[in-house]
Parts: structure tokens; C-alpha cells; sequence
């Protein structure tokens, strides 16, 4: 019998919670030139490419060989940017979580086939091993509702934490031990391949109680999301 949320059915304009974890429960990520690569390789493929200006460079003919490579390289790469948002995201030792919108059918499956074939490769490399990187294709799950986009978000951002009680400093420690797009949430930081708009603004930034950071700091039922959410 298939895995719960493998067999997916995917429709245009819509959004879904992505996740996949490591064979066997194995980490993923070791360090953090793991983490800075997998984030790299989500800017290549989500941030819109300029050809046309790599093609210039590409004639440059004070450009060196490796140089030229690595534009050649960039050029052959798929890009979603047209295709994929990326809303939040939070990366763990051996899994990750997602939530994208896609606006084609098929835009989410080739997007997670491109990275996770491309983050394989190099895991593989680096550390001399072989065979599948993931237990099993990555899950996806439909989110059906405003309400379940919004406490995916938190569920998503609190994952380094889970259901322990933290509040103020200690909670923002905790949950900053891991990347995630939490401080694209709290404004704190800006990067252009990650999406939070949306969601932030269902929420006051003058009122401190009615807050993002509040939300998600004092979510403790989740059951608005337990079709969507992850038992890993």
C-alpha cells in the first residue's frame, strides 16, 4: 500500500505542505555547508534567472574557462520561478518541511525531482556515499483553507521546537537554531525567493497581541491542520 500524502493529486493555483526526511530517519543536513547549499540550490531554481545577461557574460572573452562553466552550468538548470512560490519553510537534521503555491499541475513534482536530484548529487559527493539520499518521494498535501494556510505557517516555523512552552527570548532562540523563513515572517529579514506576505498580513504590526510572532508563539492546537500536517 502507498504512503500516506506519496500518492498526489495536484491542481493549478494552489497550495501545498511538502515535507521528506532522510532514509531511514538519517540526517540530511551534518553541518551547516549543508544547509548553505540546499538553500543556494532553492535561490537558483526559485529567484527569476536573466539569461539574457548570462549570455553576455558568457561571450565576455575575458571570462575564463571555469568561469564560463559555471554560467553554462546556471543556464542548463531548471527554473521555477514562474511556476513556484515559496511561502515558508524550516529545515531539520533529517527532514524538511515546505509550503509552496504552484500555478501548474505539474510545477511542485518537477520543482522537488530537480532539487532533490541536484542536493543528492551533492551529499552523495561529499561524503562518498551511494544510493537514494530520501526513505521515500517526497508528501504533499493539499491546504484547503485560509485557516490551515495560516497555522501551516506556524506549525512549519515551530518544528525545531515542536510542543515545548517557550515564550519571548528563549522561544526565538530555540527556534532560530535551525533556517527557516521565521525572520522573513517577523520582518527581520528580507530574501526575494521566499513569500510571506500573505500570510503576515492577516496580522497587525502595531498590536504586539494580535502579532505574527504571538500567533505563533502561543499555538497550541493545531487540529485546523491535522490533514496537512506531518507525523515523522
Amino acid at each position: 500500500m502507498p504512503a500516506k500524502n506519496s500518492l498526489k493529486v495536484y491542481a493549478p493555483n494552489s497550495y501545498y505542505h511538502v515535507y521528506n526526511r532522510g532514509v531511514n530517519k538519517q540526517a540530511i543536513f551534518e553541518d551547516e555547508q549543508d544547509y548553505g547549499v540546499f538553500l543556494s540550490y532553492l535561490k537558483t531554481y526559485l529567484l527569476p534567472r536573466d539569461e539574457r545577461a548570462l549570455q553576455e557574460q558568457l561571450a565576455d572573452p575575458r571570462l575564463s574557462y571555469k568561469e564560463k562553466n559555471k554560467i553554462v552550468r546556471i543556464l542548463r538548470l531548471n527554473n521555477f520561478s514562474s511556476e513556484i512560490t515559496l511561502i515558508s519553510y524550516c529545515l531539520m537534521p533529517n527532514h524538511f518541511h515546505f509550503l509552496l503555491k504552484q500555478t501548474e499541475p505539474t510545477s511542485i513534482d518537477r520543482f522537488m525531482n530537480s532539487l532533490g536530484t541536484r542536493y543528492t548529487m551533492y551529499f552523495n559527493k561529499r561524503y562518498k556515499r551511494v544510493g537514494p539520499l530520501y526513505q521515500n518521494v517526497y508528501k504533499a498535501v493539499l491546504v484547503e483553507s485560509e485557516e490551515q494556510l495560516l497555522y501551516l505557517t506556524s506549525y512549519i516555523h515551530r518544528n525545531p521546537i515542536k510542543k515545548l512552552a517557550l515564550k519571548g527570548d528563549a522561544f526565538r532562540a530555540a527556534i532560530l537554531k535551525q533556517p527557516s523563513s521565521y525572520l522573513e515572517y517577523l520582518e527581520e529579514r528580507k530574501t526575494d525567493w521566499v513569500h510571506p506576505k500573505e500570510v503576515i498580513n492577516f496580522f497587525s504590526r502595531k498590536n504586539p497581541r494580535l502579532s505574527y510572532q504571538s500567533f505563533v508563539e502561543q499555538a497550541s492546537d493545531y487540529s485546523p491542520i491535522e490533514t496537512v500536517a506531518i507525523d515523522l
